[in-house]
């Protein structure tokens, strides 16, 4: 790719050097820049935005540079391109700033100082120009919050300033580096260790963020931001109940603040109070009418307990207060039921052609679009778009599936039939758990909704606690290259299996209503079988399966919410599929029993056949309202939550068969799989 600019001729020649990282050179253009060899640096910094043209890090270099040169109007266009790369971070706003600043433009030098520090607000040089702005435009009440702002960084270490800078702009590992060696020296600082805990949470590691939170609290029962971030992590930890304690204290401090609002609903939504979270969210829309968020979220809620006008209604709310608001039109696709008009699809294709829409909009459009034109038989164009969308979530994910591949391996030579004959009778001996699991879209919604229908099963929803145990014996801070998980199964107590199957059973007790046995619906459980075997030996477990073209298919045109890294390109899904295969087979040689596959197709043909043979594999007495499904009132949380509310239908068992002139490269990745998938 050619340089981002062709600079003017200049006087400056750049003499060759041994080749650095890009690391290395970043610190030394910043080292020119700091002794004021503005135009060396820039020339430097255009050799290697030829090599590395998305580097934020030499943009913006090239945009000080140009600045100090007082060539601001180049210096704003390096930094236009860096926004639509980098749109949140943050020295991009506050360089933008101080370009206008310098072109005397002081209302669009207070809007963009005010992006930079609301994105990352430990930069002092930005408060102080906001203070002095604001006391050149006669606004001395903001002046004062920016000279708080200004009082408050400085009365903190440096080392904590400079770590808080860094993780706001999303650089965590040299911010953890900095904290942590800033806490060795120096004990317990509830700044610090509040930083360090945000760092977690960031890396879903929520046992540590717990613990330092706590601790935080401790120290300064009085820090409501600490308090804040404590409740999110209670939130993520799925402790909803301890989190609403949390947020009630926020709350009688600053009942109004949206942030604590927020919360509140997602805790109820938790608990499974969605009534509750509307009226909040309701609420929250009559203080801040122009939100597009809050009626995304409304829209969710309502969708969730079958308010199915209510949730268009909202959605639609929040496409109109944001014309490119990607989520609100994939919430709508993501209905399955709803058709859009042409109007609305001509209002996504200009938005989503626009350079400036985002990334995260473009994708949800792309997915919208590929969904209203596959519902008009527009196949072609509609494949083009799933096929843009997909490439474009892609793009940032770090997903490898050789590490999925590598934890398949040891997950069979770990968890033999010999690891399992000598811990017999180990684990919590309770029957309560039904885990449904498999690849996503793959029938698992539909099994939920039949068991949850009977008189002795709890439904609640997709559970991450098997994953929050396998994070804890896998440890902090796993080698990807070695980890620790699933071979340090075999170092754990009979002792310590009986605590964490005990303690899955309390974690799990706060979704349950009284009912004997209750359903867990993580797909990606399938991965853990070996340690839901060894914590919980009588739970049931349940293999929802579907012919690979279908599901992989309906994989690539879903996008998920969070997670499910595997589903955004035909090779990922397809090697993931043969993978999911491969384990499966391995539980079915060495628990031989424990696990009964429920094809989707099967339950589609023979219904009542599938649905006593469920209830036979859980010990349960026959019940008519299993077959009759589509009648229960319950909250359903997945893509499938309208499908499960109507009568079983054939449709979509074939869908994928109108895109088979773009699937070859699919079908090829699957190989064997297409045959030997009922093996």
């Amino acid at each position: 790719m050619p340089p981002l600019f062709i600079w003017p001729s200049m006087s400056v020649t750049v003499d060759p050097a041994p080749e650095m990282s890009v690391e290395d050179e970043v610190a030394h253009l910043r080292r020119l820049q700091a002794d004021g060899r503005h135009e060396e640096a820039l020339a430097r910094a255009e050799a290697r935005v030829a090599d590395r043209p998305e580097n934020r890090d030499l943009l913006l270099i090239s945009a000080v540079s140009l600045r100090h040169l007082r060539r601001v109007e180049d210096a704003l266009a390096v930094l236009a391109r860096l926004e639509r790369l980098q749109p949140a971070f943050s020295r991009l706003h506050q360089e933008r700033g101080l370009c206008r600043v310098q072109l005397k433009d002081a209302p669009g030098a207070i809007e963009a100082l005010l992006i930079a520090v609301n994105i990352n607000p430990a930069l002092p040089a930005s408060w102080k120009m906001l203070q002095g702005l604001y006391g050149m435009v006669g606004e001395p009440a903001n002046a004062a919050t920016a000279a708080q702002h200004v009082a408050t960084l400085a009365a903190l270490p440096p080392e904590i300033v400079t770590a808080t800078s860094l993780f706001s702009d999303g650089d965590l590992a040299p911010a953890e580096q900095i904290v942590r060696a800033f806490l060795l020296r120096h004990g317990d600082h509830p700044e610090a260790m509040r930083l360090l805990a945000r760092i977690a949470l960031a890396h879903d590691v929520l046992d540590e963020a717990d613990l330092l939170l706590a601790a935080v609290l401790t120290l300064a029962p009085d820090y409501q931001a600490a308090r804040y971030d404590y409740a999110q992590t209670l939130i993520k930890r799925q402790r909803y109940a301890a989190a609403v304690i949390e947020i009630d204290r926020l709350l009688a401090q600053a009942p109004e603040n949206l942030d604590y609002r927020t919360l509140s609903a997602t805790a109820a939504i938790g608990l499974g109070r969605h009534e509750d979270a509307i009226e909040i969210y309701r609420g929250m829309l009559a203080d801040a009418p122009g939100s597009w968020d809050v009626p995304l979220w409304a829209g969710h809620a309502l969708k969730t307990i079958g308010r199915l006008p209510e949730a268009i209604a909202s959605y639609r709310a929040a496409a109109a207060a944001r014309p490119n608001f990607g989520d609100a039109y994939w919430s709508l696709a993501n209905l399955k039921t709803y058709r859009f008009t042409d109007e609305e699809i001509a209002r996504m294709r200009g938005e989503e052609a626009v350079e400036t829409t985002g990334l995260i909009d473009r994708y949800h459009l792309c997915f919208a679009l590929g969904k209203a034109l596959e519902d008009r038989g527009e196949f072609a164009e509609s494949w083009l778009y799933y096929e843009r969308g997909n490439a474009l979530r892609r793009s940032e994910s770090r997903y490898a599936p050789e590490v999925i591949e590598a934890n398949t391996r040891m997950q069979i030579q770990t968890c033999a039939s010999e690891f399992f004959r000598i811990r017999s009778g180990w684990g919590d001996p309770r029957p309560d758990p039904i885990f449904v699991l498999g690849l996503p879209r793959a029938g698992s919604t539909l099994i939920e909704q039949i068991l949850a229908s009977h008189s002795q099963v709890e439904g609640t929803q997709e559970l991450s606690d098997i994953q929050r145990l396998v994070l804890e014996v896998q440890g902090l801070n796993p080698d990807p290259d070695q980890p620790r998980y699933p071979a340090a199964l075999a170092d754990l107590s009979a002792e310590q299996v009986r605590e964490m199957g005990a303690r899955y059973l309390a974690d799990t007790a706060v979704y349950r209503t009284g009912r004997a046995f209750f359903i867990d619906k993580m797909p990606n459980n399938f991965r853990h079988i070996g340690l839901i075997a060894l914590i919980l030996p009588n739970a049931r477990i349940i293999d929802a399966r579907r012919d690979p073209m279908s599901c992989c298919f309906s994989n690539l045109k879903q996008l998920f919410a969070n997670g499910q890294e595997f589903t955004y390109g035909a090779d990922d899904i397809a090697r993931y599929y043969r993978t999911y295969l491969e384990l499966m087979a391995h539980w079915d040689a060495v628990l031989p029993g424990r696990v009964l596959r429920v094809q989707h197709e099967d339950v589609i043909d023979d219904l009542e056949g599938s649905v006593r043979r469920l209830l036979d594999h859980c010990g349960l007495p026959f019940e008519q309202a299993c077959v009759d499904f589509h009648k229960t009132r319950r909250s359903v949380r997945t893509p499938s939550s309208e499908q499960v509310r109507q009568p079983i239908f054939r449709d979509g068992l074939d869908q994928w068969t109108h895109y088979e002139p773009w699937l070859a490269p699919l079908k090829a990745a699957l190989g064997d799989a297409v045959t030997r998938y009922r093996d």
